[in-house]
């Protein structure tokens, strides 16, 4: 599919399909039955670790890697056999790879001139360009007079005068400072609902990926762990690697074993002060005398208030507090375990004081302590949906 974004660009469909890479002489894959469809006009984000195979991937889609297996599709086109200067892609890297001997203007015309556009035509692109990006009065300054944030628009704006089916960003923000790349993020957000560019955003930061992308791709070891939106990925992770890769402060996993009692799962908690039996909102036979690590996000543990519910609450001592200004996490001690919980400043406690915390059972997330697969979806998840947007836990 191809739609027409607001300045006439042609954006297209990306389609991966069962994509796997290998280098000459090693057994393992770099990439393996990767499968991820990017709508046209949409950003999809790739986040992972170091060496997870997302720049890898990357590769592949602009013709820099050949793909060993699957389907490349760009529209309604397959690029896997093109090389790159066919497959109508503008690639922005992570060094800006700028011509440090040429003007910003001649940066962003090198492309156009390339493929011969008539000289009005180019002087038009560069202009549009340069406004879009507020680069206007920098266009006869060489890049080694820029800083680090017009650097980047620059490389943005000769990517953006090509307008190409696929935009492809390979960590852009990531030689930024950390102020410089809040502010870039939400530039790259505003011009992306403007110009709708269909766009692969690869990232190992987590709220780069989550904030910027449609669609995220959490990877590891060359594999899609799972593909979905910042919302599914976030609440309903596959598997213990997503559940521990997104989100910050990352989510709590306590060890346990589960019990059944009155024919409901119970988890144990112990603080050492008390303990409390979890009910589980899950009832999947052969669950209970198994080792599994339960997950629980900082935000979900709350201050129980004055009509507590005993059997989803436990006293704690306070061992540490961490004010960040917009709440204060405050880490206690469960089954032998940090624990964070996240709580707005004004009710946070002092170390050493002991607190009644609640807990919400419908929240609470399973994992298999050995393989890090998810448990217990099918009762607490509707039939539909879970399937297409998770994978198995691979690569342990």
């Amino acid at each position: 599919m191809c739609i027409r974004d607001s300045h006439n660009a042609v954006a297209a469909s990306l389609e991966i399909t069962d994509v796997s890479y290998g280098y000459p002489g090693n057994e393992r894959n770099a990439l393996s039955d990767i499968n991820v469809s990017v709508d046209a006009g949409s950003i999809s984000a790739l986040v992972g670790p170091s060496g997870c195979g997302k720049s890898t991937l990357m590769n592949c889609i602009a013709g820099l890697e050949t793909i060993t297996g699957g389907a490349i599709m760009i529209g309604d086109q397959d690029v896997s056999g093109m090389s790159p200067k066919d497959r109508d892609i503008a690639m922005v890297f992570q060094s800006y790879a700028l011509y440090p001997t040429m003007s910003v203007r001649e940066n962003i015309e090198f492309g156009l001139k390339i493929r011969k556009m008539p000289q009005a035509d180019i002087d038009a692109e560069v202009a549009r360009v340069a406004k879009l990006l507020q680069i206007e009065h920098l266009l006869n300054r060489k890049p080694g007079q820029l800083s680090g944030g017009q650097q980047q628009r620059v490389a943005m704006g000769r990517a953006l005068a090509r307008r190409p089916k696929i935009y492809l960003f390979d960590e852009p923000l990531s030689n930024l400072d950390a102020k410089l790349r809040v502010e870039m993020r939400t530039e790259m957000k505003l011009m992306h609902q403007r110009l709708k560019t269909t766009t692969v955003y690869v990232t190992h930061d987590q709220i780069e990926a989550m904030t910027l992308g449609d669609k995220v791709a959490v990877m590891k070891d060359g594999i899609i762990q799972q593909f979905g939106t910042p919302k599914e990925i976030y609440n309903d992770p596959a598997n213990l690697f997503v559940a521990s890769f997104i989100g910050s402060p990352p989510m709590n996993f306590i060890p346990l074993r589960l019990q059944r009692k009155d024919g409901r799962l119970v988890a144990l908690l112990d603080s050492g002060q008390a303990r409390c039996e979890l009910p589980l909102g899950m009832s999947d036979a052969g669950l209970e005398d198994r080792d599994v690590i339960l997950g629980l996000r900082p935000e979900q543990i709350v201050l129980a208030t004055g009509e507590a519910n005993g059997s989803s609450s436990i006293r704690a001592e306070v061992q540490v507090t961490e004010p960040t200004g917009p709440d204060t996490l405050v880490f206690v001690q469960l089954n032998d375990t940090k624990v964070c919980c996240r709580l707005a400043p004004d009710v946070a406690p002092q170390v050493g004081e002991t607190l009644t915390l609640q807990f919400d059972p419908a929240k609470v997330l399973l994992f298999d302590a050995k393989t890090g697969e998810r448990l217990g979806t099918a009762a607490s998840l509707p039939a539909h949906g879970h399937a297409d947007n998770v994978a198995q836990f691979k690569g342990r």
